[in-house]
């Protein structure tokens, strides 16, 4: 039987080379440009208000695993929900989608750099 890690592993991998909500928006409302010169992330993040509410999110870049993963869990968590509640989101309302709560220190930035 698998382990708690090894399913959150699993999900990483998955994420990273499935992700959702991949790709450049057309006509996005709001970009969002964020990267980590140390290690050469880069992610794009665009997204569609209607109503206040996020219609739509999609993220484009390149990234390691837990950069892809993360920005991936992001949209998912964001999409549909109020301007105002998005901007309230915090590092652990997306690590805690993967089990990264305890990620070390220097691979939080690549974790977060769609937050």
């Amino acid at each position: 039987m698998s382990s708690n890690a090894d399913i959150y592993h699993e999900m990483i991998i998955d994420y990273s080379r499935n992700p959702l909500n991949y790709g450049e928006m057309e006509n996005p409302d709001v970009t969002y440009h964020d990267s980590n010169p140390l290690c050469g992330d880069s992610i794009d993040i665009d997204l569609k208000f209607d109503d206040k509410k996020v219609s739509d999110i999609k993220f484009h870049g390149k990234g390691c695993a837990i950069c892809m993963a993360c920005s991936s869990v992001l949209t998912e968590i964001a999409k549909g929900k109020d301007i105002e509640e998005v901007k309230k989101l915090e590092k652990n309302d997306v690590l805690s989608e993967l089990g990264l709560e305890n990620l070390q220190a220097v691979r939080i930035k690549c974790a977060l750099l769609s937050l």
